[in-house]
């Protein structure tokens, strides 16, 4: 079974692009290539559990195998080492990506409190747009009777442009609800 946002980009959303643009090639139209969710949990210093359910909540989330992130850096004030597990991350592809995009965009913002729309300022130049989410509990799959703890989430967007624009138009082709000015 094909994901709706795919079947909907291929058939319909990528040409509209494509005249928009006025590209000759479909090569240049834009394309989402991956999303990746990270977690940190900065108590997994003194607690190693929280690092764990991070892992398992994060996972449901994603519907892929999170995996733990160490530590790059040693910071003597936070007492951190060099090589400490400190969060987790899942990088999505294919159906699974499209899958999760749609959850975003369809259940889970429209969940949270007072939402005004997604900024704007989140993208980095190289054609990629990142968002942070305050608190995990938007997500259906998530119970909340067995959660420790809140914890936030970003969510990066990764496309084969070269520029914001091209990927704001991508994003907003695919309905993502940013903050009108």
């Amino acid at each position: 079974m094909i994901p709706n946002l795919k079947k909907q980009y291929n058939e319909v959303l990528s040409k509209e692009l494509m005249k928009e643009n006025n590209y000759k090639n479909v090569m240049l139209v834009p394309k989402l290539q991956k999303i990746v969710l990270s977690m940190g949990v900065g108590t997994a210093i003194v607690d190693k559990k929280k690092l764990e359910s991070a892992v398992g909540e994060l996972s449901l989330i994603a519907g892929q195998k999170a995996v733990k992130t160490k530590a790059k850096t040693s910071i003597a004030g936070f007492k951190l080492r060099e090589g400490m597990e400190i969060g987790c991350k899942v990088t999505l592809r294919g159906d699974t990506m499209y899958i999760f995009l749609e959850k975003l965009i369809n259940i889970a913002l429209p969940r949270v409190k007072d939402f005004k729309g997604v900024k704007a300022s989140g993208f980095d130049g190289r054609g990629s747009f990142s968002m942070g989410i305050t608190e995990h509990l938007i997500f259906p799959e998530i119970d909340f009777d067995k959660i420790d703890d809140v914890k936030g989430l970003n969510v990066t967007f990764v496309t084969n442009t070269k520029n914001d624009s091209d990927t704001k138009k991508l994003l907003e082709k695919f309905r993502m609800p940013f903050v009108k000015k």
